[in-house]
């Protein structure tokens, strides 16, 4: 089983796909920590994100990994390439070059291609901006989670402040204002909801009811 979780930044998609992968008691396929696993190791070699072919490389010859605690829902570890970036691809560097890194076309082919080898034969739940229209258009169930950009923007300046972040709600809102834009606009594999997927804007939701909600269509579907 596959359900894939789609919506823009800052939607809660990350945590409401970790939750219901821990109360279903399946694998979370982290796709986020893989364009930024690809990013970080562009930035150490020092190649210009501008230089598709050259991070292509980097996305094409460094398998990505994702280490499992027995039992447990999320990777405890991300490797790629044999390396351990688990902590390296948080940080404030690989969070500007990650857009850049996603938009280029053969890096999004590369990784499409290690998402699919990766849920081979798993239950798992995955989400990002393409997973139900490119990645996974054959998965079990298609979510699409919105909510609007100042919801969202409250969202984020919140999981900031928690993270130690000194963010305003007004920056955060206008970084995800251009977020939604190049995500959206973007020539390969836009942000787009799946014809078949079903729409829940979780605005007014508490994060809660959002978890419960997305289990529950699982459930309807065989989880």
């Amino acid at each position: 089983m596959i359900i894939a979780i789609d919506g823009p930044a800052g939607s809660g998609k990350s945590s409401v796909a970790k939750a219901v992968a821990s109360l279903l008691g399946l694998h979370y396929l982290d796709t986020g920590a893989m364009y930024r696993a690809v990013a970080e190791q562009a930035l150490e070699a020092g190649v210009s994100l501008d230089d598709e072919t050259a991070v292509a490389e980097i996305a094409q010859r460094r398998p990505i990994e994702f280490i499992h605690v027995e039992g447990e829902a999320l990777a405890s570890r991300v490797l790629i390439g044999g390396k351990d970036v688990t902590k390296a691809i948080r940080t404030p560097e690989v969070d500007d070059a990650v857009s850049p890194v996603a938009r280029l076309a053969l890096v999004r082919h590369a990784m499409v291609a290690q998402q699919r080898h990766l849920a081979e034969g798993n239950d798992i739940v995955v989400e990002g901006r393409d997973i139900g229209t490119v990645v996974f258009p054959d998965a079990t169930l298609k979510v699409f989670l919105t909510a609007t950009p100042h919801e969202r923007a409250r969202r984020r300046t919140a999981q900031n402040v928690v993270r130690g972040i000194a963010t305003e709600h007004v920056g955060v809102l206008d970084a995800l204002v251009r977020r939604d834009e190049a995500d959206s606009s973007r020539a390969h594999s836009p942000l787009a909801a799946a014809s078949d997927a079903i729409t829940l804007d979780t605005t007014g939701m508490s994060f809660e009811q959002v978890v419960d909600r997305v289990a529950a269509l699982a459930r309807e579907r065989g989880a």
